[in-house]
Order: C-alpha cells, then sequence, then structure tokens
C-alpha cells in the first residue's frame, strides 16, 4: 500500500512513487514513526561546483543537518539512516577536509542518531582524483573510497546479516568441506581458544564493513533510455549493489524505504525488485522524469519513453504500471501471433 501524500507523485507503481520537490517539504507530509529506511547519497560538499548542485564545504553541514532532523522524528524507533558522503579536499591544497566526519559527530550529538557502524565503500573503477594533486603534481594516491555511515534512530536499528552473507572463498569451502583435513585446531597468541565451530556452512560469510563494489554501469535500462531519447544522465549515480546491501540487511518486505536525494532514483528501483514500499525525493525535474526509465522493460518502445518523460515534465502524474502491462499485452500478441 502506497504512503498517501498532499503532492501528486511524478510517477508511481504499486510499490513505490517519485516526487519532485524539496526533500525537507516532502518528508514532513509523512507520518512521524512511519519510515523504515532512509538511504542516500546527497550532492557532496566539493570545492568544483558540479551541475547536480553542491554548496560550499562550511555551509554543507548545517544545511545537510536540516534533511537529518526532519528524518529523525520519520523513522520508525527500529529505523535506520545511511548515507554516502565522498571525499574532499580543502579549497587550493593538498589537505583533506573533515565535513563527513563533522557530519557524523553533530548527527550524534546534536540530532540523537546513534551511529551503528561505519563503513567504507571501496569503487575499484573509480578514476584517480582529485586532477591537480594525483595526475599532476603526483602528491597524493587516487581517492577510491567513500565513507558510509548508517545511522540508527536509537541502539537498536533492525538488521540481519544473514541477508547479505558473501560468497565462501575457495579456501573456505574446502574447509567446511573436510575440516581435518586442512585445519588443526589451536589457541591463538592470545589465548584464545579457536576450535572448529567455524567450519560449519552458514550459507555463506559475514561480509565486512569495507564494500568493494565498482560503479561502472554502461548499458543499463536507465542510461539506455537516456540515450534513446537524447537526454543528459545524471552525473553521479550510485551502483545498484550498494542500496541493495543496506536495503536487505536492514529492511523486510514490505518496510518502507526513502531517498531524500534520489537522482536517478538507483534506490527506488533496487527497493522495487525487492518487494519493498519505495518513495524517492529528488529537486530538479528532468532527472525525475529520466529516472522512471528504470522502472521499465528493458524493450520498452522509444516513443513510449519519451511520452512518459514528457509527460512527467508538463506535471502530470504518470502509472509505470499502465504502461509495464501494455508491454505486456504486445508481447502476449507478438508470441500469439509468429505461433499462429
Amino acid at each position: 500500500m502506497l504512503m498517501t501524500t498532499k503532492t501528486a507523485p511524478a510517477y508511481y507503481t504499486s510499490k513505490g512513487a517519485a516526487f519532485i520537490g524539496d526533500s525537507r517539504e516532502l518528508l514532513e507530509e509523512l507520518p512521524d514513526g512511519s519510515v523504515n529506511l532512509v538511504i542516500t547519497s546527497p550532492p557532496f560538499a566539493l570545492q568544483r561546483q558540479k551541475e547536480y548542485g553542491n554548496l560550499d564545504q562550511h555551509e554543507y553541514i548545517d544545511w545537510f543537518l536540516e534533511f537529518g532532523r526532519i528524518a529523525h522524528r520519520k523513522l520508525r524507533d527500529d529505523g535506520s539512516f545511511v548515507v554516502d558522503f565522498g571525499g574532499a579536499y580543502m579549497k587550493g591544497l593538498p589537505t583533506r577536509s573533515l565535513y563527513n566526519f563533522r557530519v557524523l559527530i553533530r548527527m550524534v550529538d546534536e540530532l540523537g542518531f546513534f551511529l551503528a557502524e561505519d563503513f567504507y565503500w571501496f569503487n575499484p573503477s573509480k578514476l584517480p582524483s582529485p586532477i591537480e594533486w594525483v595526475n599532476k603534481r603526483k602528491l597524493r594516491v587516487k581517492d577510491s573510497i567513500n565513507t558510509v555511515w548508517w545511522f540508527g534512530k536509537t541502539e537498536w536499528p533492525k538488521s540481519d546479516i544473514t541477508k547479505v552473507l558473501a560468497p565462501y572463498s575457495d579456501r573456505m569451502k574446502k574447509l567446511i568441506e573436510d575440516p581435518d583435513k586442512f585445519y588443526t585446531p589451536k589457541v591463538r597468541p592470545s589465548g584464545h581458544d579457536i576450535g572448529k565451530g567455524f567450519s560449519k556452512d552458514n550459507g555463506g560469510a559475514i561480509p565486512p564493513n569495507l564494500l568493494q563494489i565498482s560503479n561502472s554501469e554502461s548499458n543499463g535500462q536507465y542510461l539506455s533510455g537516456c540515450k534513446a531519447v537524447g537526454i543528459k544522465s545524471h552525473p553521479a549515480r550510485f551502483p545498484a549493489k550498494l542500496p541493495e546491501f543496506f536495503i536487505r540487511m536492514l529492511t523486510e518486505p514490505d518496510d518502507l524505504v526513502v531517498d531524500i536525494f534520489c537522482g536517478s532514483n538507483t534506490t527506488g528501483q533496487v527497493a522495487e525488485q525487492e518487494g519493498r514500499r519505495w518513495m524517492a525525493f529528488e529537486a530538479l525535474p528532468e532527472y525525475v522524469a529520466a529516472s522512471s526509465f528504470r522502472l521499465l522493460n528493458k524493450d520498452t518502445p522509444l516513443d513510449v519513453m519519451k511520452s512518459i518523460y514528457a509527460r512527467i515534465l508538463a506535471g502530470e502524474s504518470v502509472n509505470i504500471e499502465d504502461y509495464l502491462r501494455q508491454s505486456r499485452l504486445d508481447l502476449r500478441e507478438e508470441i500469439d501471433a509468429y505461433g499462429s
């Protein structure tokens, strides 16, 4: 069941909806204590202005805390707030900014959040940056880690790591298959007695808080749709595997997931696939209109995508499932015609 709001969505499905507007105003329309997970990647506090908008580092922290203050009220007591921050340097200097750490401390000290765990997203496909300190002067290594803070509204946010177990290594598979052949129990120098209990097959390994996820999508439905319609894609998308990890770990089917800076709406796409209810907020209409491509079938005709994009920009509220149903009907007709 969709959450009822005063603002009409730009587009929607039976599971979720995307809205154009200021996230602070849109969040206020939700009942207090109604959201299971807020997960987002806001514009970063970079020194060089980006086309999707970003603030000076000194202004940034106060600005972001405005959203955090409202989100705290809207979360359930066992709810979580997960936010991805990219690193930055001080203006004109090869010295790191501490803005993301200052956000972390103020979210806890001033807004009442609890840091459940700190995560670090390693993107091995990230290009060398910043150019001045890495490529030109060769004073720094490339910046390939984002900090991802997992906040709980209380000390006990809902979580289940069995939903995000990692595949076992080949060595671990052999150990589980024949523990006696590959491991002899012994006491470590610390005095900790390592037995054979860990050789039990639990379905996967417990993941670390270092998340290695490449951000190198090049041919997905969203990018294909943007290219076909002839519009620019969002320049700062995060990969589906990132929200997928936290949505699976921190929510259950039909829980409500909200992205307050949705951009191209990767979060909504993942939440839809995972059977969660979702809401996506974004201030720029053209980004919201293009993000609808994520919810369409990959064989959606070009004229249909252009129509949806134009209708959203014109202020209409588009039911994506009408197009999905029509697409299934067209496919059925093709199959029947081929069979005859």
